[in-house]
């Protein structure tokens, strides 16, 4: 075959890895040329006639279950040496050794996986099959607070890597028998974990159906981004809005699985996703449900209010300047034209070089570490900025109006959503240097009209605002009722029991 249509054709999917058959040899042979692979002989009570070969990663398994629960018994325990030679295999698995698992296998593929997730296993002469005991270590980072979504009131947890300690937070906070989780290896290479958790009584099978099928679909070298996940599920890529949301925090998710949606975690990335993603939910926090419904509703109506302003002020500010002046009142004009008089540039230059500027600077200050981060956003938002006014190079009006635009859009609770918003900045800013306050209304009616087209897991994207015909609206997004007359479901997930409470 040509190298030009090995490349056009498909990935394929080898399954299994490893076809050989299942012994120590072909065992040394896959881990060959790895430091980290270990093996240990062990005779049974000192019986040197009865041998068995234990086989583990080095820094996979935790040294000191392998030491006290599976050699120890293996070396000292003199009934094994006792046991005839076709009981051996069955004391071993069913309790010989304390461990909690044991698991019988028959093929390399199994006992290589195995290996890779932190087992070890137990090879005897004359056998065609083998033993592995799950033992992994339990190095991990330690649970912490939420970096990104700060607690000021409420659980101060945090995701972490592992997934096992995830999923042992979710069941914490719900203790409800219904929670389902299953298992999915996502990744040739990576061989990653990724669980769909639910609540059998309230999440849309056919949401939980379409899930799975899309993970079971999914065919790359590695997991190892959140993006890898979510460019693999949503509906389309050709959106920059996100369509999942996710969250650092377990009571968040917690109560996303309350509303009826399902959650996804992947081992390695410390963040849980939940769907289907819905507009309303780029603009909850986790604290909308701490703070009195008045508060949270004044702040949710701030963070809509902020998103137009980061959104059509650049837009509005050039648009007004540049085509319609007559609508600026007379003073608010005479002191524009007073600050541009001695700048050389265009309106529509100042701005868009200001918001390009802008985003320089952040990115900088992300990219840097902390401290060396801070002092470069100082300097470049007030020495750089008033040297730029004093030199006139920019007006006052301009940098004004692009300051306010971009600490608008750090209002957004999920960056995903605000990077979108940044985008579609730049474009409604080019729009309206091009045809003015028309220009405008015109990309603002094409943003509608994106947003209206999108969904996700067949629930529309501007949902609950709109849900299409036939669907339950849920409660009010752009504020929160009292927690006792919420008597529904948020949202317009599809669920099978939308009552709430009583």
């Amino acid at each position: 075959m040509s190298r030009k249509k090995c490349e056009q054709g498909p990935h394929p999917r080898r399954e299994p890895r490893f076809s050989q058959p299942l012994s120590l040899e072909n065992l040394r042979e896959v881990f060959s040329d790895c430091v980290d692979f270990m093996e240990r002989t062990v005779y049974l009570n000192g019986d040197k006639e009865r041998v068995v070969t234990v086989c583990y990663l080095l820094g996979m398994t935790r040294n000191e279950r392998l030491s006290d629960y599976i050699l120890r018994p293996l070396s000292q325990d003199p009934a094994l040496s006792r046991v005839p030679e076709g009981e051996l295999f069955s004391l071993l698995q069913y309790g010989a050794l304390y461990n909690l698992a044991a698991l019988r296998r028959d093929a390399l593929d199994d006992v290589v996986n195995d290996l890779i997730l932190g087992s070890c296993a137990l090879f005897f002469q004359g056998r065609t099959d083998a033993l592995t005991f799950p033992i992994p270590t339990e190095e991990k980072r330690g649970v912490g607070e939420p970096e990104n979504e700060p607690a000021l009131k409420g659980s101060r947890e945090s995701f972490v890597e592992s997934i096992r300690t995830n999923t042992a937070m979710i069941r914490r906070h719900l203790k409800a028998p219904q929670l389902k989780i299953r298992e999915h290896i996502v990744g040739r290479q990576s061989r990653t974990q990724v669980d769909v958790l639910y609540l059998e009584d309230m999440a849309d099978p056919a949401t939980v159906a379409l899930v799975e099928k899309r993970l079971s679909e999914i065919d790359i070298d590695g997991l190892e981004a959140a993006g890898n996940l979510e460019e693999y599920l949503t509906d389309t890529a050709k959106s920059p809005f996100p369509l999942i949301a996710y969250s650092q925090r377990p009571d968040r998710l917690c109560q996303g699985l309350l509303e009826g949606r399902v959650a996804l975690f992947a081992d390695g990335i410390p963040l849980g996703w939940m769907v289907p993603g819905t507009i309303d939910q780029f603009f909850k926090t986790g604290q909308d449900r701490a703070y009195h419904w008045m508060v949270a509703s004044a702040l949710s109506l701030v963070r809509y209010f902020c998103a137009l302003i980061t959104l059509l002020l650049p837009g509005l500010y050039i648009a007004l300047v540049t085509f319609h002046p007559e609508a600026i009142p007379p003073k608010l004009a005479l002191s524009i034209v007073a600050a541009k008089q001695e700048v050389p540039f265009s309106t529509i230059f100042e701005v868009l070089t200001m918001l390009l500027a802008f985003e320089v600077i952040q990115e900088a200050g992300l990219r840097l570490p902390g401290p060396i981060g801070a002092t470069v956003s100082i300097l470049g938002g007030l020495v750089v900025g008033n040297a730029a006014v004093e030199a006139h190079i920019v007006s006052p009006a301009v940098l004004i109006a692009v300051a306010i635009a971009g600490i608008a859009g750090y209002t957004q609770p999920s960056q995903d959503f605000g990077n979108a918003l940044r985008l579609w900045r730049f474009l409604l800013a080019i729009l309206a240097s091009v045809g003015g306050l028309f220009g405008l209304s015109l990309g603002c009616a094409g943003l509608i009209y994106h947003l209206a087209g999108l969904e996700s897991f067949g629930v529309p994207y501007l949902a609950p605002f709109t849900t299409g015909a036939g669907r339950s609206r849920g409660h009010p997004s752009l504020f929160r009722l009292p927690l006792p007359a919420m008597k529904w479901r948020d949202g317009a997930v599809n669920t099978k029991n939308r009552r709430n409470q009583r």
